[in-house]
């Protein structure tokens, strides 16, 4: 299995997407798909993704992966991933692209429905995603919704070392209270990050208004208080996040419990015209000529084990902490210790850099 790098899609902190041409001795992998890259150092997070993927395989919600290679390129090793190629771009661009004005709610509750059923299928096989956001949700050609991005997934109810509610992953914007006061990621953290999808994808800006990470952390991990529903959002739309927005992960609804509620139990994908709708987005689909380089990068590698995580300030996604030292059993205390000294703009949450 061999593949041509194509031009630079985007960027993180430690890994970059490119486009990918399968190599004419390659079979079964499709003409055009998307190679995620990291040098090995700082390949944690792909290596993680790329075991996650591979059981997931089969919701066509979620981004297929077609295998793992690696590449010495300009003098460095590279872990690669081959993933499914979706030329829609992000759900985070075409909300940027409608103005500031949010999208229609008959066209949110189509996308939400289709979250749901990539939510319920990761779930189902005993994971917890751990960073959904719009950032991480791509369209395929035919405007169909694939969740990216398992860098930061792990097992439900399993620790990636450390002690005992010292752990704090995903983006703070779409943090759960749960997470935040107690370091507890399990489904209902999925379930809190989707209702601040749905509500960011209909008010056009996040849910959270808040700026410094002392005070939205303060604001989610202590209180009552749950992000703002849009003031025109149906009552049905508002019964719905009502069931997300619930401070008690136990009492909080399930993916599954969701899929039946009146919100987007009578939608249909096909039927919704998103397809119709993806027409009239700006794609980020190549532009032709291909301007490949003149080598390729085959598989040489098969991943057995996978070093221990790291942090990614730069992107706003917190991978896990260190195991050291002790923790306060208040959520308040907890939260000072988190905010530290670094006070960057949490309310920019983008992982990705997007190269046009």
């Amino acid at each position: 299995m061999d593949w041509i790098r194509g031009e630079k899609l985007g960027h993180g902190s430690f890994a970059t997407v490119n486009l990918a041409m399968a190599g004419s001795q390659s079979c079964g992998l499709p003409p055009l798909m998307a190679v995620k890259s990291s040098g090995f150092s700082h390949s944690s997070s792909l290596m993680n993704e790329k075991v996650i993927l591979e059981e997931l395989k089969g919701c066509p919600e979620i981004i297929r992966c077609f295998g793992e290679s690696s590449s010495y390129e300009k003098g460095e090793k590279l872990y690669n991933v081959l993933l499914e190629y979706a030329p829609g771009g992000a759900l985070a661009d075409k909300l940027r692209n409608s103005g500031g004005e949010g999208l229609p709610e008959s066209e949110v509750r189509g996308y939400t429905k289709a979250l749901l059923k990539g939510i319920h299928y990761i779930h189902k096989f005993g994971y917890v995603h751990c960073d959904i956001k719009l950032q991480n949700i791509l369209l395929a050609a035919n405007g169909r919704v694939k969740i990216a991005d398992f860098g930061l997934a792990k097992r439900a109810g399993g620790r990636n070392g450390g002690a005992p509610g010292c752990e704090l992953r995903g983006t703070p914007l779409y943090m759960s209270p749960e997470m935040v006061a107690g370091g507890e990621q399990g489904p209902p953290a999925d379930i809190w990050a989707l209702g601040c999808v749905v509500a960011e994808m209909l008010a056009g800006a996040p849910a959270w208004r808040c700026s410094d990470i002392a005070g939205l952390l303060m604001r989610i991990g202590v209180g009552e208080e749950v992000p703002e529903v849009p003031r025109s959002l149906s009552e049905e739309g508002r019964d719905f996040l009502g069931k997300c927005f619930v401070k008690d992960p136990i009492k909080r609804w399930t993916a599954e419990m969701l899929l039946n509620h009146p919100f987007i139990s009578d939608q249909d994908f096909e039927d919704d015209g998103l397809k119709n709708r993806e027409a009239n987005t700006p794609s980020t689909s190549p532009r032709c000529p291909f301007d490949f380089p003149d080598w390729a990068s085959s598989v040489s590698c098969s991943i057995t084990s996978l070093p221990p995580p790291e942090y990614s300030p730069e992107s706003g996604s917190w991978e896990s902490s260190s195991g050291n030292g002790s923790w306060s059993d208040t959520a308040a205390a907890r939260l000072m210790e988190l905010v530290g000294d670094q006070n960057p703009n949490w309310s920019v949450s983008d992982d990705w850099v997007t190269i046009r």
